[in-house]
């Protein structure tokens, strides 16, 4: 029995909620095996991020250079980032395999307000991932921070999609009874996704929703139907969260019954 690979690109949270961990959990729950190469290390709970150490660049390089030989991938999902030099790691490996479809999901802020990645790695995402990718998934936030500050999620989704990827930014962090999530595709609002608001602040939705994102593009789905499947799930496992300490609840990754 086999099933696709994807190689996530992300930190590590010792909570569990967040990061890596939320990764392999999304990825195995939407049929995919996620390889994993660590950019960063946290200290951090269900509560905010207190600090952070990257990993350092040589090794950083080595981790990937031996994923890559041994195994094959049917996607790629980037998360949170520690600097530039591992932004241009990433954009080397991308450039060289582009047959391999790329989701980005570009960390800068954690929920409880905690800095996870610098303005310069936002640029630099934009700048030098952002082209590759077949999906973006800035929350409303981040978007407007990857647009110099514009206030428009249309004006927004507008300046980071472009032709044949989709810019997906997700309202979580937004006002209002539903979650509206915008799809742009080549400069254009392609298609609206609306779900009914859970209550409370949750604690790696948006790593939930990436990697699940990457796991079905590798498991053969058309982008559009693995928008809308991954939302779907990362919907339900947000309405089944728990709490596993005292602040922000986790999505329950379980596989859909």
């Amino acid at each position: 029995m086999t099933r696709p690979n994807i190689l996530v690109i992300a930190g590590h949270d010792p909570s569990g909620g967040a990061g890596i961990q939320a990764d392999i959990e999304s990825a195995a729950a939407n049929g995919a095996h996620a390889a994993t190469v660590v950019t960063l290390l946290t200290c951090q709970d269900t509560t905010n991020v207190y600090g952070v150490s990257p990993v350092e660049i040589g090794f950083f390089r080595r981790c990937l250079d031996t994923a890559i030989a041994d195994m094959s991938f049917g996607a790629i999902k980037i998360g949170v980032v520690a600097d530039v030099a591992q932004v241009a790691a990433i954009a080397e490996l991308v450039q060289a395999r582009p047959d391999i479809p790329l989701v980005v999901d570009p960390v800068l802020r954690a929920a409880g307000g905690g800095t996870l990645a610098g303005d310069a790695v936002g640029q630099a995402l934009r700048d030098q991932l952002f082209a590759h990718a077949t999906v973006i998934t800035p929350n409303a936030a981040e978007a407007r921070l990857l647009c110099d500050g514009e206030s428009e999620l249309a004006r927004c989704g507008e300046r980071l999609s472009r032709p044949g990827g989709h810019a997906l930014i997700t309202g979580g962090d937004e006002d209002g009874a539903a979650v509206v999530n915008r799809g742009f595709v080549a400069g254009r609002l392609a298609h609206t996704y609306e779900w009914p608001r859970v209550p409370g602040v949750f604690h790696g939705s948006g790593c939930t929703l990436a990697s699940a994102i990457a796991a079905r593009l590798a498991c053969g789905d058309a982008t559009e139907r693995a928008l809308a499947q991954a939302q779907d799930y990362t919907w339900r496992a947000i309405e089944h969260g728990f709490a596993a300490g005292r602040g922000q609840r986790i999505p329950d990754r379980r596989p859909l019954p």
